[in-house]
């Protein structure tokens, strides 16, 4: 794990640990993910999961 912060979506508390240390849910990370331009595969990526273009 990187050191960014994640973010527990049950009660909303933020921590750097994988599982929330106040209710013991899964945490995510809150921030987006990255995005490119020039993405390369994002047509594939795309088609894969059943998006149309």
């Amino acid at each position: 794990m990187k050191g960014r912060i994640r973010r527990c979506p049950a009660d909303s508390s933020y921590t750097l640990k994988a599982t929330c240390p106040v209710c013991g849910a899964a945490t995510h990370t809150p921030h987006p993910a990255p995005f490119s331009p020039e993405d390369r595969y994002g047509n594939y990526r795309r088609i894969a999961r059943g998006w149309r273009i």
